[in-house]
């Protein structure tokens, strides 16, 4: 049973916000950090449903979320 799941990171160019299916904050998280190893990670949540689909957020290439 997976959830979305926003994750914020800061790269060296600025700020990104990404939607991340996944199980739990954890693996959104790792899955984030998989794909930008070089970002941090500054916030894991779950998805406001209402809100994000009002202003949708970017997400991780296809092969990340399986």
């Amino acid at each position: 049973m997976a959830d979305d799941y926003m994750v914020g990171l800061k790269l060296q160019a600025g700020t990104e916000i990404l939607m991340i299916k996944a199980e739990d904050a954890l693996i959104a998280a790792l899955k984030a950090k998989h794909e930008y190893p070089e970002a941090v990670i500054r916030y894991v949540r779950r998805a406001n449903r209402r809100g994000d689909r009002r202003h949708p957020h970017g997400g991780l290439p296809e092969k990340v979320k399986e």
